[in-house]
C-alpha cells in the first residue's frame, strides 16, 4: 500500500531491528514505500554497533530477539549519547498489554502490534515526525539563545565573559602544548567625540563596523575577537610570537585607519590604538593569574599608544 505524498510526512533513516525475516522484510518494503531509507539488522546487539557510526532518527525494534532484546536496546539507546533524538518505535504481539507496558517502561515512544499494517505504521511515523521536528526546534533553539550568551549584542564579537573564560584555557593550552601566545587590546580613538558629534546611534554603526572589519581580518577559525568593553576590544592569537602580533596588529591598525563608515550620507573616519603582549611559555611560570597578567599588560601598551599619540602599536613581552 501507497500512501499518498500529501499524506506522508517527513522522511527519516529508519533503522529496522527484527529477528523474523519475513516480517524485517515485509516492514522495510513498508518503509520504502513512505520514502524512508531503511537499514535493516537481526538483533539488539547489531542494532548498537550500527548505531555507533550512524545516527538513525528512528528505530524500530521487535522485542523479543537472540543476543540482545528490544527492552535491553532501547534502554542502552537512551543511555548513549548522540546527535539528536532517536525515536523509538516497538514491535509486540497481538493484544500484549505486558508487552507494551514493558516498552514503553524501558523508554520506547510507541508500539505497533504485528502483523504491522502500512496505515497504521505511516500514521506511527506522523507522530515521530512532530516529536522529531519538536526536537530539533528546541536543540536550534537552545543553540541560539547559548551563542547570544557568549556574544556581545551589538558588534557581534564575543562579550567579555566568554573573553575571561576561553582565555584562561587558551593559557592553559599554551603551556601545555608549549606554544607561545599573544594578545592585542585595542581602543577607537576619541570615540566620545564620534557620539557627541553624530550620536549614539552613528557611533553604534562604528562599533559595528569596526567589529566586523577586524573580524575580517584576522585568521579565521584560529584568532578570535572579544568585546572588552565600550569601545576597546580584544584579538588573541594563539601560537603568535611578538613579532608575528605586531604585524597584525599594524596590519588592523591600517585597515582600520582607512575604513570609511558613511551614516546618513556623512563620512566618518577612525582609528584606534593598539596595545600587545605576549608569553612563551619557556619564558614564564605557569600560574592561575597569566590570563589576567597577558590582559594587563596588553592594557599598559595600549595607554602608552595613546600617550604617545594615538593610532599607533605599543608592545610588550611578558
Amino acid at each position: 500500500m501507497i500512501i499518498p505524498l500529501a499524506e506522508q510526512s517527513k522522511t527519516y533513516s529508519v533503522l529496522v531491528v527484527e529477528d523474523n525475516l519475513l516480517m524485517r522484510t515485509i516492514l522495510e518494503g513498508h518503509l520504502r514505500d513512505l520514502g524512508h531509507p531503511v537499514v535493516a539488522v537481526e538483533n539488539g546487539r547489531q542494532a548498537l554497533e550500527t548505531l555507533q557510526s550512524n545516527h538513525f532518527p528512528i528505530v524500530i525494534t521487535d522485542l523479543v530477539m537472540p543476543e540482545m532484546g528490544g527492552l535491553e536496546l532501547c534502554s542502552a539507546i537512551r543511555e548513549r549519547r548522540s546527535e539528536g533524538y532517536t525515536y523509538v518505535v516497538m514491535l509486540t504481539a497481538q493484544d500484549s498489554k505486558d508487552e507494551m507496558v514493558r516498552g514503553l517502561a524501558a523508554g520506547a515512544d510507541e508500539y505497533l502490534v504485528k502483523p504491522v499494517h502500512p496505515a497504521e505504521l505511516a500514521m506511527r511515523l506522523k507522530t515521530a515526525d512532530r516529536i522529531l521536528s519538536l526536537e530539533s526546534s528546541l536543540k536550534k533553539s537552545y543553540e541560539e539563545i547559548k551563542a547570544l550568551s557568549v556574544k556581545d549584542h551589538l558588534t557581534k564579537v564575543y562579550n567579555r565573559g566568554y573573553l575571561d573564560e576561553r582565555l584562561v584555557h587558551e593559557v592553559k593550552r599554551t603551556f601545555r602544548f608549549e606554544r607561545p601566545l599573544s594578545l592585542i587590546m585595542f581602543d577607537l580613538d576619541h570615540f566620545k567625540i564620534i557620539n557627541d558629534t553624530f550620536g549614539h546611534a552613528a557611533g553604534d554603526q562604528v562599533l559595528m563596523e569596526s567589529a566586523w572589519l577586524m573580524g575580517i581580518s584576522i585568521r579565521q577559525e584560529i584568532d578570535w575577537i572579544a568585546r572588552y568593553g565600550g569601545e576597546e576590544f580584544v584579538v588573541v592569537l594563539p601560537e603568535t610570537i611578538l613579532p608575528g602580533a605586531l604585524v597584525a596588529a599594524e596590519r588592523l591598525r591600517a585597515r582600520l585607519a582607512g575604513h570609511v563608515v558613511v551614516v546618513n550620507d556623512v563620512e566618518i573616519r577612525v582609528t584606534a590604538s593598539f596595545g600587545v603582549a605576549s608569553f612563551t611559555p619557556s619564558s614564564q611560570k605557569e600560574d592561575m593569574t597569566m590570563a589576567a597578567t597577558l590582559v594587563e599588560k596588553a592594557d599598559r601598551c595600549l595607554y602608552l599608544a595613546k600617550k604617545e599619540g594615538r593610532n599607533r602599536v605599543v608592545s610588550a613581552q611578558l
